[in-house]
């Protein structure tokens, strides 16, 4: 099977991709795997946990349910917009009719990003409007566009900015320094910073190899490592840079306390009471969800949630558990009281088979 790559305006007529803004549509194109196949070849068999999300780019497939029911999708149609067999463990059988083409997804990976992005969206809101952010708007949006906070669960993003501490720094001074052990790790909020590399021994002299600007990073990739540093940074110019220490680092990339619930206790809580609360985009909500539902897309959740009974509980669930997990969070903050589906709804399908509409 050959591979080959596709362009953003194609990957913009998927659902949920399409929710995506600009700059986490390019990360998301890094990650993209396309795949050929032939007539016959087999996409995926009933039972199967790829932890994948499929979308049909070209040709023609039929999926068999365990039922021996046939669905035909044909690139083009409203049905190719969303994912092929979009649960786990697999429900059907899918095979290519013709020659055909299909562009793969890590699925949590994928639901990250989403959940990144419009979380994101939240603060980028409130850094704009809020005139003690005037002079380090730019700074703080670039960083908050940076891939390394993609391992930052998103519900810890404002805390960034909380735990950074200003250092004033003048030309030529060394910030971090190629072997040493790492305790922080840096944000440039003004000037600009030299990365020098030692290829020898100490009397070896120090390679210039990139220049780092305002809203960039360094010094993270030995914190997560926990190996030495391995480059030299020097101011080129003065500057501010923000340290974030070790300690605080760490507890950033940890997930804040959530409470999940497994499908039969989930099943419990809707029989005593509770109701679901869908985070998925409109479209994913049309396509198929559990009956009773409320449908608040993460990104609206802000504006919307005022529609939500503050003396009511609920359970919320996404495709994975990822944006579920950050709505329940702010929610929480607010006063609500929300679990979540463990998995996410492409996990508990075949559980919850009764609620599925």
């Amino acid at each position: 099977m050959a591979r080959e790559s596709i362009d953003k305006s194609l990957l913009q007529t998927f659902v949920p991709v399409n929710a995506l803004s600009g700059d986490q549509l390019d990360w998301l194109l890094d990650q993209q795997e396309v795949r050929r196949y032939e007539a016959g070849d087999v996409l995926f068999r009933q039972g199967d946990r790829d932890n994948t999300t499929i979308y049909l780019l070209s040709g023609e497939v039929e999926l068999f349910s365990e039922h021996g029911e046939r669905t035909v999708v044909s690139a083009g149609d409203s049905a190719s917009w969303h994912p092929l067999g979009h649960f786990q463990p697999r429900r059907d059988d899918c095979k290519a009719v013709g020659e055909v083409s299909v562009v793969r997804f890590d699925s949590f990976r994928l639901d990250t990003i989403l959940s990144w992005d419009q979380s994101a969206g939240y603060v980028i809101l409130d850094i704009n409007a809020n005139a003690a952010y005037q002079h380090d708007r730019e700074w703080m949006i670039r960083l908050l566009k940076s891939k390394l906070f993609h391992r930052v669960p998103p519900a810890n993003i404002l805390e960034i900015f909380r735990r950074l501490r200003a250092r004033r720094c003048k030309e030529g001074e060394a910030i971090v320094t190629q072997g040493e052990q790492a305790d922080c790790c840096y944000i440039i909020k003004e000037g600009v910073c030299e990365v020098a590399i030692t290829l020898g021994g100490k009397s070896s002299e120090a390679m210039p190899v990139a220049m780092l600007e305002e809203g960039q990073w360094f010094g993270e990739e030995a914190l997560l490592s926990g190996k030495p540093r391995n480059a030299t940074v020097t101011m080129a110019t003065d500057g501010v840079l923000m340290r974030l220490d070790r300690q605080d680092f760490d507890a950033l990339l940890r997930e804040p306390v959530i409470h999940t619930l497994d499908p039969a206790d989930a099943r419990e809580r809707i029989e005593e009471g509770a109701r679901w609360l869908d985070v998925r985009t409109a479209d994913e909500f049309d396509q198929q969800h559990l009956a009773g539902a409320t449908n608040i897309p993460l990104g609206a959740l802000r504006l919307k949630s005022r529609l939500l009974d503050p003396a009511g509980r609920y359970v919320a669930y996404c495709d994975t558990g990822r944006r579920s997990a950050t709505a329940a969070f702010l929610l929480k903050n607010a006063g609500l009281d929300v679990f979540v589906l463990d998995g996410g709804l492409n996990n508990n399908a075949d559980t919850l088979q009764d609620y599925l509409k």
